[in-house]
Order: structure tokens, then sequence, then C-alpha cells
């Protein structure tokens, strides 16, 4: 079997030369906002997962806000078996919900247990991963899509299901967007590197266009 492919420097300097080509957008996004840095920062897998789930149905800004106010109580980058010790009531202070700190306990549970290496996700294909996250309680579709991405660094992956990269797309491509589908019809043209394309999609949002 195939070991599925990670995104290195030079696989991210490939993905870029390929979205300048087939997309004028994307070529203006590349100029503006320069190298994708989705390679930049390595973090083990309990970490992203549990910010995926911070960032659930919030804006990039609330989700970083309390990310930082959780990283007050317990190391960062977030482990295991700091998660399991901290006070639950702790978590809430810090801006999580009751439902997501029961998550995020629950999964740091699960992992330090050991019931399943999360380092054997490294070679699943990306829709055995997102089966398996999917199994786990507070894990949806779009929170798998995000470790994908930012967890294991997967070069096409899509979370069609995302506010941010919806909405960017019917900012950016108008004319596709007669039906609503603006994001699900232009994304078709930068396969095999979806995933960087989100990035920028993203950094325009956070960039306050």
């Amino acid at each position: 079997m195939t070991k599925p492919k990670s995104l290195t420097p030079a696989l991210l300097r490939k993905a870029e030369a390929h979205l300048g080509r087939c997309d004028r957008v994307m070529a203006k996004l590349i100029h503006t906002h320069g190298p994708c840095t989705l390679n930049r920062h390595s973090f083990d897998l309990f970490h992203t997962l549990v910010v995926s789930i911070i960032s659930q149905q919030l804006s990039a800004k609330a989700s970083d806000t309390i990310e930082r106010r959780v990283a007050e109580c317990i190391p960062y980058p977030f482990n295991a078996g700091d998660m399991i010790c901290v006070a639950p009531g702790r978590l809430r202070a810090a801006g999580l919900s009751s439902r997501k700190v029961v998550y995020i306990q629950g999964l740091a549970a699960w992992v330090n247990d050991g019931r399943r290496s999360y380092e054997d996700l490294a070679s699943k294909a990306d829709d055995e991963v997102v089966a398996t996250l999917m199994g786990i309680p507070g894990i949806g579709r779009w929170t798998a899509e995000m470790f994908l991405i930012f967890g294991l660094r997967r070069p096409d992956v899509l979370a069609l299901g995302d506010a941010g990269l919806q909405r960017a797309a019917r900012m950016l491509y108008p004319r596709a967007d007669s039906n609503g589908k603006a994001l699900e019809k232009v994304s078709e043209r930068w396969k095999p590197f979806r995933s960087v394309a989100s990035w920028y999609l993203w950094r325009h949002i956070d960039g306050g266009a």
C-alpha cells in the first residue's frame, strides 16, 4: 500500500504553481499572501484535534481567544495527560461550552488509555481517517477534515461545510454562485491541491476582505 502524501515544502511550491496556472483568482491570492505555510508548525495529533473541536461553529477570532485561555490552564501544545487532569470548571471558564469540555476530555481519555494509536492514522487514506475519527464523540466531518489538513497535512482536502470557505468562494467567484454552489464548482480545477487552495481562501477571509 502506497503511503498517503503529506505537504512538504517542495509539494507546496508545486501546488502554488498549479493553482496559479489554472485559476486567475488563486494567482492573485498567492501574489497577495505569499507562500503557503501549512507545513510550518508541527503539533501532535491530539493537539490538532482539540484545536479543531474548540473551533467548531466559531469565528477564527473567537476560537483563537478560547485556545489562548485554555493554554493558560494547561501547557501548550495540549496533550492528553494534562487535559484529563484539568478541572472541567476551569475549561468552561476559559470559554468552552460544557459539551465541548466533555468531548475534549473524553478524547483525552480515549488517547490516554491507548485504545488506538493516533500515529496509525498517518498510513490511512483520507476517507478511512474521516470514518475513524467520526466514530469518536464530538468529532464530525468538518473536524475530521481539519485534522486531515492541519494534522496530517494532506494536500487534497476540501471541507465543503466550512462557512469561511463558502463565504470566500461567493465573494471571489460570483459568476459561479448562481445556485449557491460556487465552492463546489470552482474547486474542481484546484485538484489535487484543494487543501492549499483552502488555505488561501481562509487567508483572504482572515485578511478582512
